[in-house]
C-alpha cells in the first residue's frame, strides 16, 4: 500500500516539473526513461538547445530531510552515466547536457512548491 502512495507522490511530482519545463519553453523527450543501470525520470530540451537530464524528488514532508539531500555524489555520477547513455542511444553523443534536480514538496492541503536545481555537475 505504502509503495502506491509513493508511487502516485512521485508521478505527480515528476507532471508538475514536466508542465514546470513546459511552460518554460522546454521540450518534454522522454518520461522515466530507463536501462538497465537506472532510470531517467525526465528528459527535456531546453530553449538554449541544451539536453536537461531531470531528477525529481517528491516529498510529502521534511521529516526525513529535504529532497535535494537524497541526490549524493553517488546517485548524482549514476545520473551522468545514464545521461550519457541516453544521448549515445539517441545519436546526440558529443550534444550539450546538463544533469537537473528538481524538488516538490506537497503540503498537507494538497498545493506545492517546486525547487529547481540547474546543472548539478
Amino acid at each position: 500500500m505504502h509503495t502506491k502512495n509513493n508511487q502516485r507522490t512521485g508521478a505527480f511530482g515528476e507532471e508538475v516539473v514536466s508542465q514546470y519545463l513546459i511552460s518554460a519553453k522546454a521540450e518534454i523527450l522522454d518520461r522515466n526513461w530507463r536501462i538497465r543501470e537506472g532510470e531517467i525520470d525526465i528528459v527535456a530540451l531546453l530553449p538554449s538547445g541544451v539536453f536537461a537530464f531531470v531528477e525529481v524528488k517528491t516529498r510529502t514532508s521534511l521529516a526525513f530531510g529535504h529532497p535535494f539531500e537524497a541526490i549524493n555524489t553517488v546517485k548524482a555520477l549514476r545520473l551522468q552515466r545514464l545521461a550519457l547513455g541516453w544521448l549515445a542511444t539517441h545519436g546526440c553523443f558529443g550534444c550539450e547536457y546538463q544533469i537537473d534536480v528538481a524538488a516538490v514538496l506537497i503540503a498537507p492541503d494538497g498545493s506545492h512548491a517546486i525547487e529547481y536545481r540547474a546543472n548539478l555537475l
